[in-house]
């Protein structure tokens, strides 16, 4: 009977991966501008374990999910939800609020309301904040456990085994060595995460993950872009390859108070991590809703195999799509160290935020972070970063060309085409003052928002960054060029300096729109001096340089907004 129903749900899960590949096509890229079109987003982060307060890896994921997000909703996105939260249960956060003399709800009140209010202090727009002691996600696990069960994928067993209390996670002897620890004693650890481990032996309940390899592999192959960046891929289909056992999903009640008890089983506690997993289903309204599923996930690499192996295993198993992918992070070091509190280089996030502002520290974050390798933090690069591209790139550009001495009406210049036409050789009249440098400008920011576009959906953001900045260095040569400050002293020359402070203010408006899902704050102020609308700064007003090709609809002769002074005031670095 059991063989027939696993052939039965690997089939149903056979099918959801077909969607699941339909519906992924929805989130690849969109190379050209033309062919944008909106859709459903479902990003998430992952909910953050409230036995310690945050750190800049956490941080992170929640601006790389943000970012992400926000990308979406400029793009048009129909319906996006953007979820961050905290995972309460577990045997560490029962230890942590012993230790903290408190009841472990209070306790997680506390250090759930320090997420929060790090994510609020650096402008993370999250949609839905998810907190696995909330009454909706009890629901939602007591539901997908009992389909667990009833499919026959959950079933009472023995359990032996290696367990890490710090990584809340059972483990094979292939996953284990020994390690010599202070005083000579041998300690068995982890060889992942290097946290200590002890030998357990518990009855509980099992799930078959040795059966849902073959799903596994049929979610991959069906669907390169499940695991991100490839390197990842690869280490999940090898993990996948060589072999699963059974997972122990439960822990006795005796040993793990602080958990959501098994259904009809109180003397059982839902082991953690299927417990945290379902999250995502809560924030997406399982089980009353699951037309918004799948999801995109957002992982630090320390939690890979719970994201690319588990949680597929648990949804396929219970008849629901898996991820439509898990997008894998690698994490931060501090001075090429590993930071670590006997190190004493642990970097307070909300510390930096309050020293470099929300958006300083995103934009170094975005712009130094990848997901291939591991991050640097140090203060000076993030100082040198900010002042160089954020105060002289960017910043300074704004100021020079909304200065009243080169533009006292304050108002977005006219463009000139008799000076700028649109080939170089479309006319032959001496009049035309517009270098092949020039041209080379206006290509270049007309290619920008299908590069970062690109860029931003494949969650390669010092990649978009890049050419951001790369065009406005450019522009930055243009006003060298043709120095608008000597211009504004000829009033025979306002045709040609209002057409280069044009160019210059188009570049801006397309770099503000581009640069709103990274510095939120700043680009809102950059654009508001240019006197851009809030209803004008999404993906359909990319489209750049109307007036240089004969359309209507340009911004000649707006009204600037008002000045809200320098656009990013440069760091002093303290020693």
């Amino acid at each position: 009977m059991l063989a027939l129903i696993c052939q039965m749900k690997t089939a149903a899960s056979a099918k959801c991966v077909q969607k699941l590949h339909r519906v992924w096509k929805h989130f690849q890229p969109v190379r050209c501008l033309s062919n944008m079109q909106t859709n459903e987003s479902f990003l998430t982060t992952p909910i953050f374990y409230v036995n310690a307060v945050p750190h800049i890896g956490h941080l992170y994921s929640a601006v790389v999910g943000d970012a992400a997000h926000r990308w979406q909703c400029i793009c048009g996105a129909k319906q996006a939800i953007f979820s961050t939260g905290t995972d309460e249960h577990g045997l560490k956060v029962q230890q942590a609020a012993e230790a903290a003399k408190l009841p472990p709800l209070q306790f997680c009140n506390e250090v759930s309301q320090k997420f929060k209010y790090l994510f609020d202090a650096n402008d993370i727009a999250y949609t839905d904040y998810v907190r696995t002691t909330e009454d909706r996600h009890n629901r939602a696990v007591n539901h997908i456990w009992k389909k667990l069960y009833d499919g026959g994928y959950i079933y009472q067993g023995e359990y032996e085994g290696w367990y890490s209390t710090a990584d809340e996670a059972f483990l094979s002897n292939q996953e284990v060595h020994d390690v010599t620890v202070d005083g000579g004693n041998v300690q068995k650890v982890s060889i992942e995460t290097g946290n200590p481990v002890e030998w357990t032996s518990e009855k509980n309940y099992m799930f078959r993950l040795s059966q849902m390899g073959p799903q596994l592999l049929e979610w991959l192959h069906t669907n390169p872009e499940a695991v991100r960046p490839s390197k990842f891929y690869a280490i999940t289909k090898k993990y996948i390859e060589e072999g699963l056992q059974d997972l122990s999903v439960s822990r006795q009640r005796e040993r793990l108070k602080w958990g959501i008890p098994v259904p009809d089983d109180p003397s059982q506690t839902i082991y953690v991590w299927l417990d945290a997993l379902v999250n995502y289903l809560t924030v997406g309204g399982y089980p009353d809703k699951e037309h918004v599923w799948p999801a995109i996930h957002i992982v630090g690499k320390d939690i890979l195999r719970f994201h690319a192996i588990y949680w597929p295993s648990f949804l396929m198993a219970a008849g629901l799509q898996p991820p439509a992918s898990v997008i894998c992070h690698s994490h931060w070091t501090m001075n090429n160290y590993k930071m670590s509190k006997s190190r004493g280089n642990v970097v307070d996030p909300l510390d930096r935020t309050h020293r470099y502002t929300s958006d300083g520290l995103r934009y170094f974050l975005l712009r130094e972070g990848t997901l291939h390798s591991d991050g640097d933090y140090n203060d000076d690069r993030l100082v040198n970063t900010l002042n160089a591209d954020l105060g002289d790139t960017l910043g300074n550009l704004l100021s020079r060309v909304t200065a009243k001495s080169i533009n006292p009406q304050q108002v977005f210049p006219q463009f000139h085409s008799d000076l700028f036409p649109l080939q170089p050789s479309s006319s032959s009249s001496t009049v035309v003052r517009a270098l092949q440098e020039d041209y080379d400008l206006i290509e270049c920011v007309q290619r920008l928002p299908d590069t970062v576009n690109v860029h931003y959906r494949n969650f390669e953001f010092h990649k978009a960054l890049e050419a951001i900045m790369t065009c406005l260095r450019s522009t930055n040569g243009f006003v060298n060029r043709h120095q608008p400050w000597t211009l504004a002293k000829n009033p025979h020359e306002k045709p040609w300096l209002d057409t280069t402070n044009h160019v210059t203010m188009e570049t801006l408006r397309v770099c503000g729109i581009l640069l709103q899902p990274v510095i939120p704050k700043m680009a809102d102020k950059l654009l508001n001096r240019l006197g851009i609308g809030k209803d004008e700064r999404t993906w359909v007003y990319l489209e750049s340089f109307k007036t240089y090709h004969g359309k209507a609809g340009g911004y000649d002769g707006r009204p600037l907004g008002n000045s809200g002074g320098i656009l990013f005031k440069k760091i002093k670095q303290i020693d």
